[in-house]
């Protein structure tokens, strides 16, 4: 009888979901035609909150203390799951990342699962993101209570495969400005400091040390300024770097280095050095087994196997604020294709995909498997124990601080 109720529950969400299906694919592709950067996605804010609000759902708008984010509440008894919806864009490619697909499919989940909840017993928690691309939206967010009472969070991200993960590693971006004496360049160059030099010297010291960190470490970064004339001495110059690490634990040794880099450059030049390591730092992702298995399972009643990056050599690598999430609730990030294999994230190719009919049926498919993941978190409590138990006390939440 349980089953009979658990089958007629999730044929019922994907229902809801179908009958919405022409507004969430418009959803989708007006904020793909509007790609908004980090805190600045006031179009797209507006836009799902009045989707929300129109179907009766409470929603707080500037939720948590960003101007940008928001949060809707259904349900008043039962776990709490919480669908997370991305829709920030980066410079010049636009929604590259296709995070516009990310809302749309939240927004069809959180809805389906808003007209359910009562009557399944449970609870719905729809939370706008902003900000992922670097501003550590989420991270903000749940500094200020967003998952406190959540027991579950879960969302889709857009690649050219269905996998059961992103491979995210660690990441914190460090801004570095060098401060030297300027000089007329041919009249008195003795007289001089050159801060260009010491940011040169400091970039030559992460470029011998590359060779020397582990193969899953990552340092990248640019020259923002770099002096201003040249027969004039450069006295400030500005870079700005990223650090990766497989986790949030192995990234705090690697910065270490790489101040000691600065330092050095720095020091040789006769210059000082200001280092700033952005507050935000991302964490590695925790995918809860149960779960993803979960997960897996709906979305094969859909017609999609969603396969193990590293079985089918399909890894697609990169960072974001969810990992956050998911060292504070069991948490999933698996991957939805929009786009033929191949395809990578972030490039202009990836940005037309992320408008197109292939990622139309993801927004309804990625509404769809995870409307059924929730509600077997829902309606089987053994499920919701083997969740809790996979995330057991949680990790050691001081490397967050």
């Amino acid at each position: 009888m349980a089953d009979e109720r658990l089958e007629q529950a999730k044929a019922r969400a994907c229902a809801l979901v179908d009958a919405m299906a022409p507004r969430l694919v418009e959803v989708s592709h007006e904020i793909h035609a509007h790609p908004e950067l980090n805190f600045e996605e006031h179009f797209a804010h507006d836009l799902l909150v009045g989707e929300l609000e129109r179907a009766g759902l409470p929603t707080r708008r500037s939720a948590h203390g960003l101007d940008t984010a928001f949060r809707a509440d259904v349900g008043h008894r039962g776990p709490s799951i919480a669908v997370l919806l991305e829709y920030d864009a980066l410079p010049e490619i636009g929604h590259a990342c296709g995070h516009n697909v990310i809302a749309a499919a939240g927004l069809g989940a959180g809805l389906a699962l808003a007209a359910l909840a009562d009557e399944l017993g449970g609870r719905v928690v729809v939370l706008g993101t902003p900000a992922e691309e670097g501003g550590g939206g989420k991270i903000a967010m749940a500094r200020n209570g967003a998952l406190d009472s959540v027991d579950a969070a879960m969302m889709v991200h857009p690649a050219d495969a269905d996998l059961i993960r992103m491979d995210t590693i660690a990441v914190q971006q460090l801004s570095v400005s060098f401060t030297g004496r300027a000089a007329h360049a041919a009249a008195a160059p003795e007289q001089g400091r050159n801060a260009l030099d010491a940011a040169v010297l400091a970039y030559m010291n992460i470029a011998a040390m590359r060779q020397h960190i582990d193969a899953s470490e990552r340092i990248h970064g640019i020259f923002i300024r770099g002096g201003d004339k040249p027969n004039v001495v450069p006295h400030e110059t500005e870079m700005l770097w990223y650090a990766r690490a497989a986790t949030i634990a192995r990234l705090a040794p690697l910065k270490e280095r790489i101040d000691a880099c600065m330092e050095a450059g720095a020091l040789a030049a006769g210059c000082s050095c200001h280092r700033a390591w952005d507050g935000h730092t991302y964490s590695d992702m925790r995918d809860n087994a149960p779960m993803v298995s979960s997960y897996v399972g709906n979305a094969a009643r859909l017609g999609r196997t969603v396969d193990d990056p590293r079985a089918v050599g399909r890894r697609v690598v990169g960072s974001t604020d969810m990992g956050n999430v998911s060292y504070l609730v069991p948490s999933i990030h698996p991957m939805i294709q929009v786009a033929p294999a191949g395809v990578a994230i972030h490039t202009a190719d990836f940005e037309h995909w992320a408008g197109s009919a292939l990622a139309d049926a993801a927004v309804l498919d990625g509404a769809k498997i995870m409307a059924m993941t929730a509600i077997d978190l829902w309606l089987d409590p053994a499920h919701l124990e083997r969740v809790r138990a996979d995330f057991g006390s949680g990790p050691d939440l001081s490397v967050l601080d």
